[in-house]
C-alpha cells in the first residue's frame, strides 16, 4: 500500500501474509528532507492499555528476539520475522526521528498469519481406491511444496492407493522445512497378508513344563484378539491372540497353526492360517513292563524276558536287575543289558524276581517286578503214570498166561497129529531115531475163514481156539551130525531137547 506523505516526509509499505513458523519481511521505504540526518527508528504495534490504544515499540514487546530490522538511516526500513507465530498477526508503524523533526506513518502495515493444511480424502481407504492428498495455504505467495511421510521426504503418493502408502503426512515448503502442515494419516485397509504362529520358550518342551502359543499377523485393521482362534491337529483348542499350556502331557504333542479374520476380504476369503507348528513333548521312560510267553518254564528250556516302555525319545538303554535275597538283607544285582534278556537255559539258580530298567536323554524309570519259576510236577500227573504201569503189568501178566495155555493146547494138538499120522503111514514108515529125522520140515495150515480149510498133506483140520484159528507151523532141527538127505514124506518128530517149535495165531474176522 502507498506511503503516507507530507512535504518531503513519508513512509511506504504493503501488508503482507506469512506462513506460521517460516519468516518474512515486511518491506517498507521512507523518505524526509535531504538536509536531515536519521537519528533513530523505531517498529511498532498498537496495544491496549488503560482502555486506550496507545503505540508499543517492538524492542517494548515481550518477544523482541524474533524480530529484527533489516533497515538502514536512509530509506531502507524493512523489518524481519522469524518463526511467525499466530499472536504475530496485525498492525504494524513505522516511525523515525532526523536532525530536525520526527515522523510516524500515519496508516500501518498488516501482517497475515496462515498455516500449512494438509487435506486427504476420503479419509479411510481399502487398498486399491482412489485418493487425494493436498498441501492448501492462506496465502496468494506461490510456494514450493514438499511431502513427507513418517518424517522422511517422499514423492506425494498418487492414487489407486498401495498398502505400503499407509503412514503419516504432512507438507512443508521448499527451504524453509520447518514451516511444515498438519499430519494427517492415510489410513489404507488391507486383507490378512500373514499369519505367524510362535512358541515360549521355544525349542524342545519336557512333560510337566508350560508352553505359551502367540498368534500375530499383518492386516489393516489389525485383527482383534477375538478374532484368532488355535488348533491342534486340526481341532479347535481355543480362541484368542494367546494360549498357555501349564502342565505339559504327552497327549499335547501335536500340530498346532493359527487362524486369523478381519472385516477386509481378498478374493471373498477374510480368513488366513498360519504354518504349522509341531509341538513335541519329551518325557522319560513311563509304563514299562516286562512280556514273556510263560512265567513258569521247565529246567533247561530258554526264556526271553522283553521290555517295553513309552517314552519320548524313545528309550535307547535297557538294564536288567535281579533280586538276591540273603539272611539280612535283599539286593537288586544287575543282570544284562538290552531290550531281551536271554536265557537259553533255565536252571534254578535263575528262578526270583527281575526287574527292567528302561532310560533316554530325559530320565529313568523301572518296570514292577516279573516272577521266574520253574514248573513243578503235577501230582495228578503222577498217579496217572502209576495206574498206567499197573496196567501195563497186568496186561502183559495176562498175555503170558494166555501164551502158557495156547502152548499147552498146541502140544496136545501136536500129539494127537503124530499119532493119527502112524495110524495112516502103517509099517511103512521109518523106525529110526530122531537122529534120522529130516533136518527141517515145515507145515503151514491156514484156515480162511471164507472157506474150509484146504486138504494139507496131513488133510487134517485144527479147530480154533478162543474164537480165533490158529496156524501152525513146526520146525525140527536136526543134531549138527546130519547124514540123510531130506525126506519127501512127514517125519515123525521125536522128543529130542534140540526141537524148537514156533507158532503164528492169525485170527480171521
Amino acid at each position: 500500500m502507498p506511503g503516507v506523505w507530507s512535504g518531503d516526509w513519508g513512509v511506504t509499505f504493503g501488508d503482507q501474509c506469512a506462513l506460521r513458523g517460516g519468516s518474512v519481511v515486511m518491506k517498507c521505504s521512507y523518505d524526509y528532507p535531504w538536509r536531515d540526518t536519521v537519528t533513530r527508528v523505531d517498529w511498532s504495534r498498537p496495544l491496549v492499555t488503560t482502555g486506550t490504544w496507545r503505540l508499543h515499540p517492538l524492542p517494548s514487546l515481550p518477544s523482541p528476539r524474533d524480530f529484527k530490522y533489516v533497515g538502514n538511516l536512509n530509506h531502507n526500513c524493512s523489518l524481519k520475522i522469524n518463526n511467525v507465530k499466530p499472536t504475530d498477526e496485525g498492525k504494524y508503524y513505522f516511525s523515525f526521528v532526523t536532525t530536525s523533526d520526527k515522523w510516524t506513518s500515519k496508516t500501518y502495515a498488516y501482517l497475515f498469519v496462515k498455516e500449512l493444511t494438509a487435506v486427504l480424502k476420503p479419509s479411510t481407504l481399502k487398498e486399491g481406491d482412489d485418493f487425494s492428498l493436498t498441501c492448501m495455504s492462506g496465502c496468494p505467495t506461490p510456494t514450493t511444496i514438499v511431502w513427507f511421510k513418517d518424517g522422511q521426504q517422499v514423492w506425494k503418493p498418487r492414487s489407486p492407493v498401495r498398502r505400503e502408502d499407509a503412514g503419516s503426512y504432512f507438507c512443508a515448503v521448499l527451504g524453509q522445512e520447518t514451516v511444515r502442515s498438519n499430519s494427517v494419516t492415510l489410513n489404507v485397509q488391507y486383507a490378512l497378508k500373514s499369519v505367524t504362529l510362535s512358541v515360549s520358550p521355544p525349542g524342545d518342551v519336557v512333560k510337566g513344563s508350560s508352553v505359551t502359543f502367540n498368534c500375530s499377523s499383518d492386516a489393516n485393521p489389525p485383527v482383534e484378539p477375538r478374532g484368532y482362534s488355535l488348533y491342534m491337529d486340526g481341532q479347535l483348542i481355543s480362541s484368542g491372540q494367546e494360549h498357555t499350556i501349564s502342565d505339559l502331557q504327552p497327549r499335547h504333542s501335536g500340530l498346532y497353526h493359527c487362524q486369523a479374520w478381519n472385516n477386509v476380504s481378498w478374493r471373498g476369503d477374510d480368513m488366513m492360517n498360519s504354518t504349522d507348528v509341531h509341538l513335541d513333548v519329551l518325557y522319560g521312560p513311563e509304563n514299562i513292563s516286562i512280556s514273556v510267553d510263560d512265567q513258569q518254564f521247565t529246567e533247561g528250556s530258554s526264556v526271553n524276558l522283553t521290555c517295553s516302555s513309552g517314552a519320548n525319545p524313545a528309550a535307547d538303554n535297557y538294564s536288567w536287575y535281579k533280586r538276591t535275597d540273603s539272611p539280612s538283607s535283599s539286593s537288586w544285582l544287575q543282570v544284562g543289558w538290552g531290550q531281551v534278556l536271554s536265557l537259553p537255559s533255565v536252571e534254578a539258580s535263575h528262578t526270583g524276581l527281575y526287574l527292567c530298567q528302561a532310560s533316554n536323554s530325559v530320565g529313568t524309570g523301572n518296570s514292577t517286578d516279573l516272577p521266574l519259576s520253574l514248573k513243578t510236577e503235577d501230582p495228578g500227573s503222577q498217579i496217572h503214570l502209576i495206574i498206567a504201569g499197573v496196567g501195563v503189568i497186568v496186561l502183559g501178566t495176562l498175555v503170558v498166561a494166555h501164551l502158557l495155555y495156547w502152548k499147552k493146547q498146541r502140544t496136545n494138538a501136536a500129539e494127537k497129529r503124530t499119532a493119527f499120522g502112524l495110524k495112516l503111514s502103517g509099517e511103512g514108515l521109518s523106525s529110526s531115531s530122531t537122529e534120522d529125522q529130516l533136518d527141517t520140515v515145515y507145515a503151514n495150515i491156514n484156515t480162511p475163514s471164507s472157506s474150509r480149510p484146504k486138504n494139507t498133506h496131513y488133510k487134517h483140520y485144527v479147530p480154533s481156539f478162543d474164537e480165533a484159528e490158529l496156524i501152525y507151523t513146526t520146525v525140527a532141527i536136526k543134531p549138527r551130525n546130519n547124514s540123510r538127505a531130506p525126506q519127501e514124506s512127514l517125519a515123525i518128530i521125536g522128543e529130542s531137547e534140540d526141537s524148537v517149535i514156533y507158532s503164528t495165531v492169525v485170527t480171521y474176522r
